[in-house]
């Protein structure tokens, strides 16, 4: 017997019946955790195993400012949220939320998109807590920059409104018209049309793009070295270690497994360059310490390509205690990034190296654009909160339960002004724990001078 399909109305209004269960307004609610918790021992014990002479690199980070610390620190709120209310509604999510990982890149028909550029953290959940992340990176960045407790606000209810609204359009779709909806930067342009500075700042991401192309970049992150094209050193931001397995030799044995993860046309495309050179690089904040390494190919000695191998750990969502739900987690990065995103890298892959370690790969600043927050003023933050809440209403309705997601929230304001809330709560809560860390760091117990990481002996 075939299996009865529910309607869209029949969804809209399965969603709308969990009120019932978790009141919107339910998720203002943040109770202070235990202070059996250490907030502190969470981000020692996430340092396990990351290579030691880089961490330092990461407590100098995340020692600049809260909304720093914070995005270091996803390790934290993942813990509390564990024991938020939810709808009991659950899609793919981000799982590290905040407001820098998202931005504009190239789309495999070269295009710009705007969309989340960053899956570490990927793990199915409830939906709530990619919005919660989000709205709490906004408080953050507003208090960062000094604006008023209005302008944050209004940033927060701009996420939030938009990722309904855009929620409740996505849910009146077809599957495949989800499936292929893309955020185009003449989309935002057309959305923003009369708001002048916001169009000027969104016509320069294109060019900005065009400038971090692997070819574009060719001349700045290599040299010749006996007639060879090497990775240059930048230590000890990027270098090549003198301790361990030789890189190049650990980079060529794991070739092989990434090329069988790739769609056998990339697999073609991939065959045309040729391995040159490896080397250690450092990236973001909370992934300072973790195994990343840039890899250089050449098709020809003026025809680029470089890789980023990233290393994959168990997401923060997901329990630490017991088997993985994802036997690679270099598969689950890949596996959450396409779910969600509208066009995903075409050399994106992953692999397990000799040493038992999983790791995804994707290209090195493929027309990749971030937001520069420290340039915004009010109504830009407000604006980039807007772009912020549909792209990621535009990922949840890809991923899934769009319609019972729009049936919950519905078209009043009552979630919104939750969140508004949580935002500010959450966001003290963030200061107490950058406060501690701080603590921490002038008590020694946290360590932030740096060491040679090349002379270190640690495993790839």
């Amino acid at each position: 017997m075939s299996q009865k399909i529910s309607t869209r109305k029949e969804r809209f209004q399965q969603g709308k019946a969990l009120r019932e269960k978790c009141s919107r307004s339910m998720h203002a609610k943040y109770e202070p955790r235990s202070s059996s918790i250490d907030p502190i021992k969470l981000l020692e014990d996430s340092n396990i195993d990351r290579i030691p002479g880089l961490i330092a690199i990461r407590y100098q980070r995340m020692s600049e400012s809260a909304f720093k610390f914070f995005r270091g620190s996803a390790i934290i709120q993942a813990r509390d949220l564990e024991h938020s209310p939810t709808s009991g509604i659950n899609v793919q999510l981000c799982g590290d939320c905040h407001l820098m990982n998202f931005g504009g890149f190239a789309s495999a028909e070269r295009s710009m998109v705007f969309d989340i550029n960053d899956f570490d953290e990927t793990f199915p959940g409830p939906w709530e807590w990619d919005i919660k992340r989000l709205v709490v990176s906004l408080e953050l960045a507003a208090r960062d920059l000094d604006f008023s407790k209005n302008v944050a606000e209004n940033a927060i209810r701009a996420a939030v409104a938009s990722y309904r609204e855009h929620m409740l359009e996505f849910s009146e779709q077809t599957v495949l018209q989800r499936w292929y909806n893309q955020i185009t930067i003449e989309h935002l342009i057309e959305f923003f049309r009369k708001d002048k500075e916001m169009i000027d700042r969104l016509k320069n991401v294109k060019p900005q793009g065009v400038s971090k192309t692997s070819e574009a970049i060719f001349p700045k992150l290599t040299e010749t070295v006996k007639g060879n094209a090497k990775i240059k050193e930048d230590p000890p931001l990027i270098f090549h270690p003198l301790h361990t397995l030789d890189i190049n030799k650990l980079a060529m044995t794991s070739l092989e497994d990434y090329r069988k993860s790739l769609q056998t046309d990339r697999r073609h495309l991939l065959d045309r360059f040729h391995f040159k050179d490896a080397a250690i690089k450092v990236v973001g904040i909370g992934s300072v310490g973790m195994r990343c390494i840039v890899s250089l190919f050449l098709a020809d000695e003026d025809d680029p390509l470089f890789l980023q191998a990233k290393e994959a750990r168990r997401s923060v969502l997901e329990s630490p205690i017991g088997k993985s739900l994802f036997e690679h987690q270099g598969h689950r990065v890949v596996h959450g990034q396409h779910i969600m995103q509208a066009s995903s890298d075409i050399f994106l892959g992953w692999y397990r190296n000799i040493n038992g370690r999983d790791f995804y790969v994707r290209q090195l600043r493929d027309m990749k654009v971030s937001a520069e927050v420290e340039t915004f003023n009010p109504r830009t933050l407000i604006a980039y909160a807007t772009i912020c809440g549909w792209a990621l209403a535009r990922a949840h309705a890809k991923a899934g339960e769009v319609e019972m997601i729009a049936g919950y929230l519905g078209t009043k304001e009552n979630f919104d002004n939750a969140l508004v809330q949580y935002a500010i709560t959450y966001a003290d809560q963030v200061e107490r724990d950058f406060k501690a860390f701080k603590a921490a760091i002038n008590s020694g117990r946290l360590k932030t001078k740096l060491g040679s990481p090349k002379t270190l002996e640690f495993d790839l």
